[in-house]
């Protein structure tokens, strides 16, 4: 990965991200306290985000290996995939495609799988379970699809790989953050080592299509997924994966349609800066649970996705991870919210309710 030194202590990548090891994050995490200001602090230049490389080996293959599930699970006949959905969880568990509202209408263009794959139920009350069922409900897993049976292990495997490394970066995060929060004595590493809220976002980007075209100019800088901020504490992302349907109907893996496809986020000055996620790095991000904690002190990462135009792109679908670290839906944001407070709102702007066709 190209790096340049900014200072002794700061590496950023050719784009500007900041980069850390994986192995001085596990060995020596308070070391990188000032990598993580660069990266989540309020310079006009800093992009919320930060890159983690040398991860260990057995990486690479569990990205590998669920990207490509989530190619696979999005291939199969809509009716077998809505056999996956579960509405009254607002689509926060198992499939979901074209329910979400980004930009003012139906989402189509990208389709996600949704499962907590720290725990597969969580252990609280009824009623905390019937208040928070986009949190609080059960794993959907396709494992009667012949197509997909590994996706459960795959997905658990992937999933807590971030999910251990994220805490980690927790743990760095907390001499920079704890100055910040308006609650000092709260630890981040404890806030998402504890929760039965962490939620990942298996995404497959459909290609352009006629009833979803890309423009023949002036193509969105969000076209394949609108501008928005994730509502978590941090937020673990993938590197890409571009796959390309051969005649056999299997795919091959592609380099991305066009140079300008892709993650694009806004710095903390406003900047629009597209940002690579190298195939064999995790990147982390700040979400808006943060942003509350720290009274807007620390900012969520406005971050969108672009198609590219390119003589292929209708031919290439783009497949990605996420894994959103978040409180417990007890946990008090600010005065006036919790998370679970907050949530529902956050919700609402992006779903609604289809049998009375309002915003629920």
């Amino acid at each position: 990965m190209a790096t340049v030194a900014k200072n002794s202590n700061i590496t950023l990548t050719s784009e500007g991200a900041v980069s850390i090891s994986y192995n001085t994050l596990v060995s020596s995490p308070l070391s990188l306290k000032s990598s993580i200001e660069k990266a989540f602090g309020s310079h006009p230049d800093s992009l919320g985000i930060v890159i983690v490389r040398d991860l260990p080996p057995n990486y690479v293959p569990a990205r590998e290996r669920l990207l490509k599930l989530a190619y696979r699970f999005a291939n199969l006949d809509p009716k077998v995939r809505e056999r996956y959905a579960d509405p009254k969880s607002r689509y926060s568990f198992g499939w979901s495609h074209g329910k979400e509202f980004m930009n003012g209408k139906p989402d189509t263009m990208k389709g996600s799988y949704y499962a907590n794959p720290v725990i597969d139920e969580p252990d609280v009350s009824p009623e905390l379970r019937q208040a928070y069922p986009e949190y609080y409900g059960k794993n959907i897993w396709p494992s009667d699809t012949p197509a997909v049976q590994e996706f459960e292990q795959a997905f658990k495997d992937l999933g807590r790989f971030v999910f251990n490394v994220g805490c980690q970066l927790a743990v760095a995060c907390q001499p920079f953050a704890s100055s910040y929060l308006t609650d000092s004595s709260l630890s981040l590493a404890d806030l998402i080592k504890s929760s039965q809220t962490v939620k990942a976002r298996l995404l497959h980007y459909f290609p352009p299509s006629p009833e979803n075209p890309l423009p023949a100019e002036n193509e969105a800088i969000d076209s394949w997924c609108g501008f928005h901020l994730d509502h978590s504490l941090l937020t673990g992302l993938c590197s890409a994966m571009y796959l390309r349907r051969e005649p056999s109907g299997e795919p091959s893996v592609v380099q991305s349609p066009s140079p300008s496809s892709g993650l694009y986020i806004r710095t903390r000055g406003g900047a629009l800066t597209k940002v690579s996620i190298p195939a064999d790095c995790l990147a982390f991000q700040t979400g808006e649970a943060l942003e509350l904690a720290t009274a807007g002190k620390l900012r969520a990462t406005p971050h969108c996705v672009r198609v590219g135009a390119a003589q292929d792109a209708e031919n290439v679908s783009r497949e990605t991870f996420a894994l959103f670290m978040q409180p417990n839906v007890d946990q008090q944001l600010s005065a006036t919210e919790n998370f679970g407070q907050f949530s529902k709102r956050i919700f609402d702007e992006h779903y609604k309710d289809e049998s009375a066709g309002v915003a629920m």
